[in-house]
């Protein structure tokens, strides 16, 4: 049986070990995943991931997620539950994002529409936005933005209609980034604890193999000048728990 002190210690070491993953074949992810969770647990998660890789869904972000969680020391029941739902988001967000375009979405868009929908977006907005885009554009960033407004306060519909006039018009992903920092404070009501985060850093300025980059993974494809790949942002939601 693992202890907690031990449970956290692990984990953490697994997460320091996250640039390293690239470069050692022996560290795989599933390989730290059964190190730092409990055997049953670790195994149930392992199987989730699976079934999403066999679905085409992005599996890496699910092992970093459960390998994130596990270093801050989540019980490993809510890293389980978090693995699952998880998965039933990036199955809605990619389904919402292919149906109007008629292409699919790339695996930095499944994730950036998971965590839209995370945060309360639903998926008819998702296919909104996809359905308003210019073809061929990348809807990752806005994506991410879009979560980044409604954590400075707007409603759902709102910051999806700012995001798609600024789309609308062309704006470069960077412009776009920088949504959350121009929202007026009132518009934050009841925000006011949270930091001035502009949508670039939510959505992530990274580089593949910069520190605190995910391995693994192209950049998002260029689009108005954007050619990093973004990040998740941190979860919201009971201090210690995972969502």
């Amino acid at each position: 049986m693992i202890s907690k002190a031990m449970f956290s210690s692990l984990a953490a070491a697994a997460l320091l070990a996250g640039p390293l993953v690239a470069q050692t074949p022996a560290k795989d992810p599933s390989s730290l995943l059964q190190q730092v969770l409990p055997a049953d647990v670790a195994e149930r998660v392992l199987a989730k991931i699976a079934e999403a890789r066999s679905h085409q869904l992005p599996a890496a972000a699910l092992e970093q997620r459960a390998l994130k969680f596990a270093a801050k020391g989540v019980d490993p029941a809510d890293i389980e539950r978090s693995v699952a739902e998880q998965v039933n988001r990036m199955e809605a967000a990619r389904d919402a994002l292919d149906a109007p375009r008629g292409r699919s979405a790339t695996p930095d868009e499944i994730e950036a529409g998971a965590e839209a929908l995370r945060k309360g977006v639903d998926g008819a907005q998702v296919s909104a936005l996809a359905k308003t885009a210019p073809s061929g554009r990348s809807l990752t960033v806005p994506l991410y933005v879009i979560g980044g407004l409604i954590d400075r306060g707007l409603p759902s519909d709102e910051a999806l209609q700012r995001v798609m006039d600024r789309i609308q018009a062309r704006a470069s992903d960077a412009e776009i980034g920088d949504m959350p920092a121009d929202l007026p404070s009132q518009a934050a009501t009841g925000q006011a604890h949270m930091p001035g985060t502009t949508g670039t850093e939510l959505a992530g300025t990274r580089l593949p193999g910069t520190p605190g980059a995910r391995a693994g993974g192209p950049p998002v494809p260029a689009n108005a000048g954007a050619t990093t790949r973004p990040t998740l942002p941190k979860p919201r939601g009971r201090s210690g728990g995972a969502e």
